[in-house]
């Protein structure tokens, strides 16, 4: 991210970043995505979960002994893994905190761990690394994506493994998922804090032509609706970026009509408008297309290959 729209966002905001790794490559990545935003006035922390041993293997089959040398070893893996990933911030010159979470003294479970860190913290934005099917940070997939995105106290920022891409100092192409809501357009807005004058944007609103109201409103009706509500919040869209002197456009994109969804729709646009970042809502909760109520952003979450902004509406928005 460029000086200036670090500045931005720290101006505007985004003051505490909580970084969540483990000691894999993707957690780097997330940190390297991210450490531009470390200017003056922004606090950074990250943190480690030490897993409880006891939970990894089967109840009583491991003697007391066996269980410190464990938990032992996790703590050492955890404390690594925060001491490799503050290297990254180095060239940036800012002061970082670490910590490690021992869930073997806390209790609970990774993704309680994570949330409780932030709340505690207070912090503004919570990073991951995500690989969406395996390891530490996995709580961005199944049910638990739904309690994270729902609960965090926060905006989440999920960088996945599959993301291969050079990582600039500010995303060079943002999109913009939108619903019928103005907790959508809040999120806009907060995305618009992580770009430079050079980026474009876009701002897409889909139209849902898989549901299943058939039984009750014919498809058709249904869709015009949807187009309606689309065109009036991306003709709201395009008044916030009225004032910006970025390349910015604004479309309708529709699912499948069998077999698809709105999260598969958002991730295909995604890698169609080779986008580097990808802003979606995670409460709106007014306007005929509700689907940024919890479940659709969890789902993206899971399978996005982009990385993902979460935007939670901020106080006074």
């Amino acid at each position: 991210m460029t000086t200036s729209s670090a500045n931005r966002a720290a101006a505007s905001g985004i003051k505490r970043i909580l970084i969540a790794v483990d000691s894999s490559s993707v957690a780097a990545r997330a940190a390297a995505y991210i450490r531009y935003m470390a200017v003056p006035g922004v606090q950074v922390r990250i943190v480690s979960v030490a897993e409880n041993p006891r939970v990894l293997v089967p109840l009583g089959s491991m003697t007391d002994t066996e269980l410190q040398t464990a938990r032992a070893e996790l703590f050492r893996n955890a404390n690594e893994a925060v001491a490799h990933v503050k290297e990254i911030f180095a060239p940036v010159n800012v002061d970082v905190d670490v910590g490690v979470l021992e869930l073997s003294k806390q209790g609970g479970y990774t993704a309680n761990a994570l949330i409780d860190a932030a709340t505690e913290w207070q912090a503004d934005l919570l990073v991951v690394g995500a690989r969406q099917h395996h390891g530490l940070l996995r709580w961005v997939e199944g049910t638990v994506s739904e309690f994270v995105t729902t609960q965090a106290p926060c905006s989440i920022l999920i960088v996945p493994a599959s993301y291969v891409a050079e990582i600039h100092e500010s995303p060079r192409r943002i999109l913009f998922a939108l619903d019928g809501s103005g907790a959508s357009l809040d999120a806009l807005r907060f995305g618009l804090l992580f770009a430079a004058p050079e980026s474009s944007l876009r701002a897409v609103y889909v139209i849902d032509r898989a549901v299943r109201l058939t039984d009750f409103v014919p498809i058709h009706v249904l869709e015009d609706a949807f187009k309606e509500e689309g065109r009036s919040i991306l003709a709201a869209a395009a008044g916030v970026f009225a004032n910006l002197s970025n390349r910015v456009e604004t479309g309708l994109v529709k699912t499948e009509l069998t077999g698809d969804d709105v999260p598969h729709t958002i991730v295909r646009e995604a890698q169609r408008w080779h986008a580097d970042l990808v802003v979606v809502g995670t409460h709106g909760r007014r306007g005929l297309a509700r689907w940024f109520l919890g479940s659709v952003a969890a789902r993206t979450a899971r399978i996005t290959q982009n990385p993902l902004l979460l935007a939670r509406p901020r106080p006074n928005s």
